[in-house]
Formats: C-alpha cells, sequence, structure tokens
C-alpha cells in the first residue's frame, strides 16, 4: 500500500562498539530533577512528585563523539537554552515496574541536550500552557552514542559527574548522585502513567546554571565513563 504523504525517517542512536543501531520511540523529559536547578527556576526543591514532558522522536539529533555536531538556531526564540543531562536507553518494557524491574529495563545510558526556548517555556507557564512550544521542536535534544549497560560501563553512573562547557569555560557541573529522584525511581514513575516500550528515552534532569547560547557558540556536555559531545549553534 502506498503512503498517501511520505513516510517521515525513523531516527536511530549509535551505539557503542557496535554496528548495531537504538531505534528512538517516545523521549520522556523529567522536570526539575536537581534540587538546585528547581531552587533556580524558582521552584521548591523537595521531593515532590516528578513531572513528565515529552519530546518528538524527530527532536533528536545523533551525535558521535568524534565531531563537533552543528544544530540550528531555532526560530521565535531570543533565549536559547542549554539543559546536560544523563540519557537512558529503555530496552525491556512494561508498566507498574519495581524497582528491580526498572533496573532491568535499562540497555544503556547517553549524554544529552535537552535544548528549550526559555522564552516560550516562561510564557506557556505563566498561562498554564502545555510546554512543547519551549521543549519539543526541531534540533532540541543532540544526543550520543549508547554506552551498554552490561557492556561498555566501566563505573557507577549513580556516582558519575555530569557537565557542559560553552566555548571552553564550564557552565554545569554536579554528579548523577545529586537526583531527587533516582534512575530506577524515574523508571517507576513514568510507568504508573505511561506504558514503557523498547526504544524509549528518558531525559533524567539537568543541574543547575542553566544559560543562553548564541550562534557560533560550541557546547561541550560529558557524564563520568560515557564520554564527551561536541554541538556547534550555526544560523
Amino acid at each position: 500500500m502506498k503512503h498517501i504523504v511520505p513516510e517521515q525517517k525513523r531516527v536511530f542512536l549509535p551505539v557503542v562498539d557496535s554496528n548495531q543501531l537504538f531505534p528512538v520511540g517516545r523521549v520522556y523529559c523529567v522536570g526539575r530533577n536537581y534540587a538546585e536547578h528547581s531552587k533556580e527556576m524558582g521552584d521548591d526543591p523537595e521531593r515532590d512528585p516528578p513531572f513528565f514532558f515529552k519530546k518528538d522522536a524527530s527532536c533528536v539529533v545523533p551525535v558521535t563523539y568524534s565531531n563537533v555536531t552543528p544544530i540550528s538556531y531555532p526560530m521565535a526564540t531570543s533565549q536559547f537554552e542549554y539543559e546536560v543531562e544523563l540519557v537512558v536507553a529503555i530496552g525491556k518494557g512494561g508498566r507498574h515496574l519495581t524497582m528491580q524491574q526498572a533496573n532491568d529495563a535499562i540497555l544503556g545510558y547517553a549524554v544529552g541536550l535537552d535544548m528549550t526556548r526559555r522564552d516560550l517555556q516562561a510564557q506557556a507557564k505563566k498561562k498554564s500552557r502545555p510546554w512543547e512550544v519551549g521543549k519539543s521542536f526541531d534540533e532540541s535534544a543532540p544526543i550520543g552514542p549508547i554506552s551498554l549497560k552490561n557492556a561498555q560501563l566501566t563505573g557507577d553512573i549513580s556516582k558519575a559527574e555530569i557537565g557542559l562547557k560553552v566555548n571552553g569555560g564550564t557552565k554545569q557541573i554536579s554528579h548523577i548522585s545529586n537526583l531527587t529522584w533516582s534512575i530506577e525511581e524515574v523508571i517507576c514513575k513514568i510507568s504508573e502513567v505511561f506504558e514503557l516500550r523498547p526504544g524509549d528515552l528518558i531525559m533524567t534532569g539537568t543541574p543547575e546554571n542553566v544559560g543562553a547560547v548564541v550562534m557560533g557558540d560550541i557546547m561541550q556536555a560529558w557524564v563520568t565513563h560515557l564520554g564527551e559531545i561536541r554541538v556547534s549553534i550555526t544560523d
């Protein structure tokens, strides 16, 4: 059967030391999952239940470790901001997962950026509207290769450092242990409201000191044990 319009391309992420690819399904994002970032956004950093929003799979830009990957400065914003995040790749689905099942569901991890049109997000928040206009737009999720949990990972990801530099200057720095809700807890909470599927990605939240970038800037984002990705902002 022929399609009435051209089929949209699937997005695939490379897997470290493998010729296999990870087909991206849904992209879940966790809001305010580091206490200090909650404070800078004007929220109470206590352990309120995590909340979630989504980016479309088409937002994902595969990034290699070896090259600088360009993304375009998006339309309709004058406040384009970075958020470095640990990304979790789901290999097993399910609903109402236990902590052990959540751990078993993790296929691997990657370094990612939750790029945000902050001014548009702020306008949406002020009017109690959805965040999609500020979060889910073209090239808003550059993500590096996936390191398989039981193959390439050489250390405890829960103790890893996470950070970001812009043009060589450090902007964000923290540790995964500072997550308000742990990786497994986040997976459990998502599985209470959505049935997770193999191929889903979870962006687990960003540390404090988010900020704006302009055309010509180069971001370096890293998580210990995973490597560093570099992304440039172009016209």
